[in-house]
């Protein structure tokens, strides 16, 4: 394996269109910042680096629908998003905003590099185009049906309802999602990388030099490369962005992909130039001893492992990442998070609704952590990883150590007696832990290396319940203030073993053991404490999270599920349209169907089912049974009962669930898709027929 000199870790840019949630921070920031804390607490070089992505086209839309500028979008949510990752210690070395002058000039001069040395085709096609406004639309821009589950409102990029990957040529009855506009198509001019010409290198480099990358990661790049590459657009018909460094290129900017990953490199300038010892920029991103590692959400696989790598190795003097751990998405209570459903945790607002509990939310998403395939975050989780790990294992074991040292000898280290021979097997129970959390790191499993730090405070706190100092200080001193001596030494191993992970609780842990922090190579050692070393102040490390608390956040999720669905009814109202006439029958084939009348006696949903209603209907010549795939249609069925509904009395009778159905319910499919129960608008003999 290749040993390098320094790290260069790069998290991927957010849109500044918006706030950053907690799928943001389980899938990229904490992820990153773990492995960061643990490189600098090895005493390796190591730099980390972010910034907000400040182009493209999700920012413009926000200024529209705000009504301000796209200037005045990018620096609101710029510094919520900074002030975000600062509020939950994601320990950026450099955070700064693709809108900076030195990420224009290097964007543009990497730009322009590859454009005179010929690395880029030029390529005329039609694009979609608003006559009115008289503008190209970009995918995000455009709107239409989504041909796979025909919601409507769907992007041109992507539908959110299903979570397909669609182009705007796929859309049904595609529109100018700002205004409405119908499309039309424009020739228009743009340059391309191409990618087709890089598949043998890339599939040398990916599925022969890296084999050891994530399966997601080498999975995903597998399957584009089998599909053959294609050239990909680095230019953009918006008047928000870079301007194309050619002449004849005016309204055109680079494309927000090509100029945003050129944002870990104009950071890292920026962050070199304000610190000289820091050595030249080039140093981070073009010694070859360098170790580039981009920590990214798995819809940034294909630009991170097969477009920007292509882009530096056509550029020629870059280094090339030597790993991209990329994690799946996060769901929030088994749905979708989505920015513009609202549908998420905001981290901003986190932080207000749980002041000094940043470590619980670090804690969960990492327990969590969507490493292999998708994961859900429920606030019952939540609640529960808080009180019954945190609290009553972590937190129970220190408290409990410290507060009966306070009790038994004046908050100072008692002195260690001789160690018994379970004192010998707890503590090299707990120095195996160093190896197994460190092989983990290494290893980009953050989940499990989480778990392993646990088990260390599992270790402590067993002991303490298996020793009982309390009851053993009646009898025996010498031996309590070895028990306390060795629970000390854990706790403080603890600081260590959890600091990458839980910063703020690894500082406060230290300001109650009253010592400085400690180096990686420290965890295991049964010497941290010294003999008198006073403590400092006492206090609880986690606090226990009541009912009361979740049901607020349970509520405000609810309130925002109700708007959403209000929303989803409103937008497919707006754009629905009556199904075609479908062709022409005749009237003896219309005889042939008995529509009639009845009163519906009962309806109930039919046991082991989620789709069948159970109707007891008086037909006018009795009682009939008929079963209805409405259910999901009404939610109450007993809403129905007493209604004179319309039925088709000579539908031949089929069992369904073991129940004899004797007709069909005639319904009409509402524009949001629900079915509505057709009903008489005066009351008429039960039996009459329609005709």
């Amino acid at each position: 394996m290749k040993s390098f000199q320094r790290t260069l870790v790069t998290a991927a840019l957010p849109y500044a269109n918006g706030p950053v949630h907690i799928g943001h921070l389980a899938g990229v920031y904490v992820p990153a910042d773990i492995y960061v804390r643990y490189l600098r607490l090895k005493g390796e070089p190591v730099l980390y680096v972010g910034g907000s992505d400040e182009h493209g086209v999700p920012v413009t839309i926000r200024a529209r629908k705000e009504g301000i500028t796209t200037q005045q979008v990018v620096d609101r949510y710029h510094q919520i998003i900074k002030d975000s990752f600062e509020g939950f210690g994601i320990s950026f070395d450099v955070y700064s905003r693709t809108t900076s002058k030195t990420h224009h000039k290097l964007a543009s001069d990497f730009f322009r590099h590859l454009y005179d040395n010929n690395k880029f085709v030029e390529q005329t096609s039609e694009q979609f185009y608003d006559p009115e406004t008289q503008e190209f639309l970009t995918d995000r821009n455009i709107r239409g049906e989504c041909p796979r589950c025909h919601a409507a409102g769907a992007y041109g990029d992507q539908c959110e309802k299903c979570g397909a990957t669609l182009s705007p040529d796929e859309l049904i009855n595609p529109y100018n999602a700002i205004n409405g506009n119908a499309l039309t198509k424009k020739e228009t001019k743009h340059w391309y990388l191409p990618l087709d010409q890089y598949q043998q290198w890339l599939e040398e480099w990916i599925l022969q030099e890296h084999k050891e990358w994530r399966p997601n990661v080498y999975g995903q790049c597998k399957s584009w490369l089998d599909s053959g590459l294609r050239p990909r657009a680095v230019t953009r018909d918006l008047d928000w962005g870079i301007p194309v460094p050619v002449e004849g290129a005016e309204g055109k900017v680079l494309y927000v992909w090509f100029d945003a990953p050129i944002g870990y490199i104009s950071n890292t300038k920026e962050l070199c130039d304000a610190k000289p010892e820091l050595g030249p920029w080039e140093t981070w991103w073009k010694d070859p001893s360098t170790r580039l590692l981009h920590f990214i959400g798995k819809d940034n696989i294909v630009f991170h492992c097969i477009v920007f790598p292509t882009m530096l190795k056509a550029e020629g003097s870059y280094i090339l990442p030597d790993n991209v751990p990329s994690n799946e998405f996060l769901n929030l209570e088994g749905d979708k998070i989505s920015t513009s459903r609202n549908w998420a945790v905001w981290l901003n607002e986190y932080l207000v609704d749980f002041p000094g509990k940043q470590d619980v939310l670090r804690y969960v998403l990492t327990a969590n952590a969507p490493e292999t395939k998708d994961n859900d975050f429920t606030w019952a989780d939540f609640q529960a990883r808080n009180n019954n790990e945190l609290v009553a294992i972590y937190g129970n074991f220190i408290n409990r150590a410290l507060v009966l040292t306070k009790k038994y000898f004046d908050g100072k280290v008692p002195a260690a007696g001789q160690f018994n021979e379970y004192d010998q097997a707890t503590i090299a129970e707990f120095q195996n832990v160093k190896a197994e959390v460190e092989k983990l790191l290494n290893d980009f499993r953050f989940r499990d290396a989480q778990k392993e730090a646990m088990n260390l405070a599992r270790i402590g706190n067993k002991y303490l319940a298996d020793t009982e100092p309390w009851k053993v200080a009646k009898t025996d001193m010498e031996r309590t203030a070895t028990i306390l001596h060795l629970s000390l030494q854990i706790a403080a191993n603890l600081s260590i073993a959890f600091e990458p992970f839980l910063p703020f609780s690894s500082a406060k842990l230290r300001d109650m053991l009253n010592m400085k922090e400690l180096k990686w190579e420290e965890l295991g050692n049964i010497n941290l404490l010294q003999e008198s070393q006073e403590l400092g102040e006492v206090t609880l490390l986690f606090e226990k999270i009541e009912d009361a608390t979740i049901q607020t956040q349970l509520d405000r999720l609810a309130a925002i599920k109700a708007a959403n669905e209000e929303a989803e009814k409103q937008e497919a109202l707006k754009n629905w349209k009556p199904e075609a006439i479908k062709e022409a029958t005749t009237f003896d084939d219309f005889c042939k169907m008995d529509i009639r009348v009845a009163t519906v006696l009962d309806c109930q949903p039919v046991k082991k089912s989620d789709r069948l209603l159970q109707f007891r209907l008086d037909d006018g010549m009795g009682e009939r049974t008929i079963l209805s795939g409405i259910a999901q249609s009404y939610p109450d069925p007993s809403v129905l009962v007493g209604k004179q509904i319309l039925f088709m009395a000579n539908f031949p009778p089929r069992k369904m669930m073991g129940i004899e159905s004797q007709g069909m319910i005639l319904s009409a499919v509402d524009a949001d898709g629900k079915l509505v129960v057709t009903t008489v608008t005066s009351p008429v003999k039960n039996g009459s027929q329609v005709g």
